[in-house]
């Protein structure tokens, strides 16, 4: 995050905003598997394919969308360098209003993968030479760093390294609560609101780009 001017770092947090809403319209939707979380899919593949093989298909199928999404992403990203931001946050604004559309026409299952797919490409748009430099989707690292950041500040050597990380939890938690929210009123008042939220970071990378 540290390497990143501010309004790169605004960006990061509001598409960590967004993965934690469309994270948490999938949870919902799926009955308790994650469209952007794969290490929690990973734990219940892996309980599933022993207690109930057929069930093990469902994370399966999430997993292998993300993955689909990260490549066509990191594909993409490298053709179109300089102007990745724009170009991948739009693939990923038609994908999720492509999945709203899917989620109204009372079709669950496409809307989960081409969330799962949005995810995956989400993490592109935040990388350099093929390597992600800021995650956006999974915070086990983002936590790491922040807690790394308080340790040295209590030894009394401030790590620049760290400063943001934190926020960045704090970005993808508020996503997630309010895609909790919206899920209440209905699942899919979510999955437009984060079509929405797309298309806004969308636009706000244009401008960082340009």
């Amino acid at each position: 995050m540290h390497r990143y001017d501010l309004a790169r770092q605004r960006l990061a947090l509001g598409l960590a905003g967004l993965a934690g809403l469309v994270d948490a319209t999938g949870f919902v939707v799926a009955g308790g598997y994650f469209t952007s979380f794969m290490s929690g899919n990973t734990t219940r593949l892996g309980v599933e394919l022993v207690e109930r093989p057929l069930l093990a298909l469902a994370p399966l199928g999430l997993i292998a969308a993300f993955v689909t999404g990260v490549i066509a992403g990191a594909m993409i990203g490298r053709r179109v360098r300089g102007r990745h931001k724009r170009v991948l946050l739009g693939l990923v604004a038609l994908l999720l209003s492509g999945g709203a559309g899917l989620l109204a026409a009372g079709l669950p299952v496409p809307f989960l993968a081409i969330s799962a797919m949005a995810m995956g490409c989400a993490n592109n748009v935040f990388a350099q030479n093929g390597e992600v430099t800021v995650g956006v989707t999974y915070m086990t690292g983002a936590l790491v760093r922040f807690g790394q950041g308080i340790a040295a500040r209590l030894a009394g050597e401030p790590l620049p390294g760290a400063r943001g990380y934190g926020l960045l939890w704090s970005a993808l938690a508020a996503g997630a609560a309010a895609g909790g929210g919206l899920c209440l009123i209905a699942p899919l008042a979510a999955a437009g609101t984060a079509s929405g939220g797309a298309l806004v970071l969308w636009l706000f990378a244009l401008r960082v780009e340009r």
